[in-house]
Formats: structure tokens, sequence, C-alpha cells
């Protein structure tokens, strides 16, 4: 019976340009260097480090257990860059709703992801002055680049459903996430290029130099390359907007209160979310421990991870643009819950790899690659379907946070699991009940009818 339902509104698609669309990609092209290079690689190394030296520890030690004091709170140091993550995922949830109900309000979102990408940008080129023991204002700048990382992404995300209609939105996204993975993963070759050829051994204030001024880069990296977006792009203003009057945040925050009172009228988006909190926490775990997985537990040496965070950089290229292929023939909701089935599949090959062999882990690299783009890829799009109109901003802002504020679910399990069974195997192969109820939960949601009571036109294809 849901399968006949007609949408409350038919509107037709929005009138975008390929060049607005290509700019659209380049901004994540420009942003993916800060995750990969400055989250994934040197910036938890870098801060811990400098931490330790204002804890009074020098560098090439072994052993350290100092202590900082931000704020008066003692604080061990190697601690810290963990802190930091929770608190910034603390403040994101807080800011990430009102940045997208204030981009619905405002005529100029491009102004906005302007301000939040060069604001970020800014502090991360910033982190050329974070020498010595100058850990708190690392912290600092990490802070507000983090944060105005996800404020960004929030308005950048909410551009996707004024891009294309329907049945285009699928083919967007993973291209988007295609190119994101490809700029990211280019970056960060040339930076661990540089890395290798100017160490030197013994000298590991050269390593901490380096490890700066590729955290620099990055910053660099991503301000130049929002300059196209920026010019490309073009504001498609909501109607709530184009009324115009009062106070854009004032109004923003109304706006915000109103539609968490409505959100309840939503209850398929909202099951949708679920199910993407679920499967995503699993899929982050994932990305965040398979480092530590393969140091602790399989044996492995730097070079071995290193090669393997690339490979999956740019594997991640082609998979996104390969599962967005198969959206188009099956939909993009049946490809996500084959990506899930797939990531299953990942966690049980993982449990039964063989430690002290690069080769294997660098193949389940390679399989992680290839299904991990897709996966986040079309759950943004297939969002992107169950949003009412004019509120892209605030429910993509519900839709980061679900992305980033519940992403201590997964590492909590595995570290409960660990602690109790001393195995990295055991505590790995817990994640797979991420996975298992994020399938189930997805399953259940009647995509159809979920898009239909937004206000939507389904694409022809689910």
């Amino acid at each position: 019976m849901a399968e006949t339902l007609t949408p409350a509104v038919d509107t037709p698609p929005p009138a975008s340009t390929p060049r607005e669309r290509r700019g659209w990609y380049l901004y994540d092209w420009a942003n993916s260097a800060f995750q990969t290079t400055v989250i994934t690689v040197f910036l938890g190394p870098f801060l811990t480090t400098v931490a330790e030296l204002a804890a009074g520890c020098a560098l090439g030690a072994d052993d350290c257990d100092g202590y900082v004091y931000p704020l008066g709170i003692r604080v061990a140091a190697g601690s810290y860059y963990p802190y930091l993550i929770s608190l910034s995922v603390l403040l994101t949830v807080f800011v990430l709703p009102v940045t997208g109900a204030v981009a619905d309000r405002s005529r100029h979102k491009k102004r906005l992801l302007a301000a939040f990408a060069f604001t970020g940008a800014g502090a991360t080129v910033a982190m050329a002055f974070v020498t010595g023991e100058r850990y708190l204002l690392g912290g600092a700048l990490f802070l507000v680049a983090n944060i105005s990382f996800g404020a960004a992404v929030v308005v950048y995300n909410s551009f996707l459903p004024q891009l294309g209609g329907p049945d285009e939105r699928d083919g967007i996204s993973s291209r988007g996430w295609a190119i994101g993975y490809l700029g990211g993963g280019v970056l960060l070759a040339l930076n661990l290029v540089a890395v290798t050829m100017l160490s030197e051994d013994g000298n590991p204030q050269r390593t901490l130099d380096l490890a700066r001024w590729s955290i620099v880069s990055a910053g660099v990296w991503w301000a130049v390359f929002t300059l196209l977006p920026l010019r490309w792009l073009r504001d498609h203003p909501t109607a709530e907007a184009l009324r115009g009057g009062g106070n854009v945040l004032v109004d923003g925050f109304r706006q915000l209160g109103r539609t968490l009172r409505e959100v309840r009228a939503y209850p398929l988006t909202l099951l949708f979310l679920l199910a993407f909190l679920v499967y995503n926490d699993g899929i982050q775990t994932v990305i965040t421990l398979a480092s530590q997985y393969g140091t602790e537990e399989l044996k492995l040496g730097q070079s071995t991870l290193i090669t393997t965070i690339l490979l999956v950089q740019f594997l991640a290229f082609g998979g996104a643009l390969g599962l967005g292929a198969l959206a188009r023939r099956i939909g993009a909701r049946k490809t996500v819950l084959l990506s899930l089935v797939l990531w299953t599949g990942v966690i049980i090959a993982a449990f039964r790899l063989p430690a002290e062999a690069p080769v294997p882990f660098m193949i389940l690299g390679g399989a992680i690659g290839l299904v991990l783009g897709g996966s986040q890829a079309l759950s943004r799009s297939l969002f992107s379907q169950l949003i009412p109109a004019g509120k892209e901003g605030e429910y993509y802002g519900f839709y980061e946070i679900s992305d980033k504020g519940t992403s201590w679910l997964g590492p909590l399990l595995f570290g409960l699991v660990f602690q109790l069974t001393a195995s990295y195997r055991v505590g790995l192969v817990s994640l797979l009940i991420f996975f298992v109820v994020g399938f189930a939960l997805l399953a259940l949601v009647p995509i159809r009818r979920a898009i239909v009571a937004a206000g939507n036109t389904p694409p022809r294809v689910l």
C-alpha cells in the first residue's frame, strides 16, 4: 500500500548547473585534507608530544606519566588529545543544529560556508605557532578548527537537495565523497613522502616539526581549494529566507525550537536517523581503531599502517563511484543495506587475520576502502530525500550530530570488552552488533512512505 502513495508536494528538480555541481564536489576535495592529514594521522601524536613536553618529558622518552594542568585540571599528558576530541564532540552537539537553522534562514549560505571554512582553515594554519610547550594553544586551535569543520559540513550538505532532483542525488553525493577521498589522499601522500625524505634518525625534534608543517599544509589546502566552490556555487534561499526581517541568528534559534517540536511529525525520518546513528558508529569505530588493532594485536609496523591508510583513501574513490552506480540500478537503501552486509564480512575477516602478516591486512584495508565511501555517500543522499523542504540545514545539523556526536559508543564497547577479555580480537568482533542492529533498523524504514511523508517526490528506484 505504501508503494502507491503520492507526495504531498511535487516540486520540480532545482535548476542547478554542471559548474555549480563541480564547485560542490570541490569543497569535499578541499576539506577532506583536514580529516585525513590532521585528524587521522598527524594531530594526535603531535599534540600528545607537545603536552608531554609541557609535562616535563624530554623528546624521545619511551615512557611518560607526567601531567598537564589545563584550566587547573590535572590531566595525564597522554589523555590530553582524547579529552579534546570528547570536548569538541560535546560542543558540536550544541553548535551544529543552530548552524543549520541559521543557514536555512540566510539568503547567503555561501557566506556562511566561507566563514566556517576559512575560520577552520585559519586555525589549522595557526598550528605553526604551536611550538615548545604550547599545548593549550594547540588545544584551543584544534577546538576552533574541528567545530568549524563540522559547521561548514552542515552548510555544505544543505546544498545537496538544491543541486538535483530525487533521481540525481545519489550520483551527486557519491561523486562528492569520491573526489573528497581523492583530495585527502593526495595531500596525505605528499606529506608522508616529505616526512619520509626529511626525517632524521635520532632527531625527534625534526619529526615534531615535520608533523606541525604537515598540519599547516592541510589548512592551506583547505583554504585555497575552498575559493572555487565559493565562486561556482549559487545561493538558493528558502521562501522563509526571502521573506527576511529580523535577526538571522535569533530567528535561527526560534526556528530550531519549532523544528524540535515538529520533528515528531516525521517519525520515519527519525527512524532513519536512529539507524544511521547505529551503523555509522560501527563504521567510525572500525576506522578509528584499525591502526591500534594493527599495531597491538597484529604486531604490524608503521610503514604497513601508513600504506594501508593511503590504500583506503584511494580505493574509497572508486568504491564511492561504484556503489553510486549500483544505487542507480537497485536503489540507495538496498545498496546501503548491502554495504552493511559487506561491513559485517570485514569484521569477521579482521577477526581471523593472522599476526605479523602485512599483506592480508592491506587487502582487508582495500576492502574497507571499497565499501567505505559508498555507504557514507548514499546515506547522505538518502537522508536528503527525508528532509521537509526549506529545512535542509537544520536536518543536516541533526544528521551531522548523528555522524559525530555518538562516536564514543563503539570505542566504549570495544574498550569494555577488551577490559573484560584482554583480547583485541574479541573487542573488534563485538562491533558486529552495530552493523546487525543498524541493518535491522534501516530495513524497517518504509523509505518511499517516509519520503512522501516529508512532502518530497520519491526517486524512481529505491
